[in-house]
């Protein structure tokens, strides 16, 4: 049985020479890691812009629109570091190269996965904390070791999340010809995690809590810390689990379409 660690000396043997790959191509490196930055705190400017002319919304102050928003930057960061490999899938499943991954003697997904890992994301990760601080100190949030548990649960959570929907939408490639449709449709949910459930209307709250639940990326989880005293839902403590008991869903439906492909026939 492959134990956690020979898990772990491979995937950085792995991430090492994807590193060194990547980095002989500096200025396109630079580039892009540069455009992710301006990307991400360009977000930030709509949220600005309404609050410079409205005090709140919803409730909701700036600052605590900053704590959501840089929240969900973190939440997101691990699937733009390390399952970036995603949006290939439908390629290597069309041209048959996929079937590669079945020729190691280790799990076909991390095997898939390990092969990208996103630098530019740890811009992202940089943003989403340096955000989260600022934001924390204006509202004055209390960082005891328990809210930090708190903070790293969630985050945790929430990261399975949005990587397990992606997960299910890359899995239909084992079933339909091209997933990239499914994939980027999937992806622009990303964007409604960075703003409060709040601000929509009932329908759209009830499917972004119950059956797409983006609002667990970021809005519920943040409640913890900015609202910590109210009588929250009690979807806010369970964020983390959805997030658990979606990643095995997501995992178990890649098995079925890992045990049901079988190349191009060619």
């Amino acid at each position: 049985m492959k134990t956690p660690l020979y898990y772990l000396r491979i995937y950085l043997s792995i991430v090492t020479q994807y590193i060194k790959a990547k980095l002989q191509y500096r200025t396109d490196f630079f580039i892009s890691t540069i455009g992710m930055i301006f990307t991400n705190i360009a977000g930030i400017f709509p949220v600005w812009i309404i609050f410079h002319n409205i005090p709140s919304l919803h409730g909701l102050s700036f600052n605590e629109m900053l704590f959501i928003y840089c929240f969900s930057l973190l939440a997101l960061s691990p699937l733009q570091l390390f399952f970036d490999n995603i949006w290939s899938i439908w390629s290597h499943l069309l041209s048959g190269t996929f079937i590669k991954y079945y020729l190691k003697p280790m799990n076909v997904m991390f095997y898939y996965m390990s092969e990208v890992f996103d630098l530019k994301g740890l811009s992202q990760v940089a943003i989403g904390i340096g955000g989260l601080i600022y934001a924390s100190n204006q509202l004055d949030v209390q960082w005891t070791l328990l809210n930090i548990v708190l903070l790293i649960v969630s985050l945790i959570g929430a990261s399975l999340i949005m990587i397990s929907l992606m997960i299910l939408a890359a899995s239909t490639g084992f079933w339909i010809m091209d997933p990239w449709n499914v994939i980027s449709l999937v992806n622009r949910f990303r964007d409604f995690a960075k703003y409060p459930v709040s601000i929509f209307n009932d329908f759209f709250k009830f499917i972004f809590t119950f059956i797409i639940p983006i609002g667990c990326i970021a809005f519920y989880p943040s409640q913890l810390f900015l609202n910590p005293l109210q009588d929250n839902e009690m979807i806010v403590f369970f964020s983390p689990l959805i997030g658990i008991v979606l990643f095995i869903i997501a995992n178990a439906v890649w098995n079925k379409g890992i045990n049901s492909y079988s190349g191009t026939g060619s």
